[in-house]
């Protein structure tokens, strides 16, 4: 979705999260979101051990949870959103063409 929505360049997932929170385009919760996605990706895919007890640390369902919900932001975000938008100006530029008004673009 970073690819093909915020047209991100990088290959690697971290790189176009960077992108995309230096691109500034995204709501503030949707960027720590990504970040949170990041790090908890690499606690999946990389074997991290805490520095207090030296226990490896595994992917909670919380955080699990988490990425869902930052996936479903981006979605709302890139698609329902628009989709609303355009619904609701399709509605009201009838009234203000009839009101002698500009449309709304």
């Amino acid at each position: 979705m970073l690819r093909d929505q915020a047209k991100t360049k990088s290959k690697d997932l971290a790189d176009q999260i960077d992108e995309v929170r230096a691109s500034g385009k995204l709501p503030s919760h949707i960027e720590q979101g990504l970040d949170a996605v990041r790090h908890i990706g690499n606690f999946a895919a990389h074997t991290m051990k805490s520095t207090v007890t030296g226990a490896i640390l595994d992917v909670e369902p919380g955080e699990a949870e988490w990425n869902l919900d930052v996936l479903e932001f981006l979605f709302d975000y890139y698609f329902v959103q628009p989709a609303l938008h355009a619904k609701r100006k399709a509605a009201l530029n009838p009234k203000l063409k009839a009101a002698g008004k500009p449309e709304l673009t």
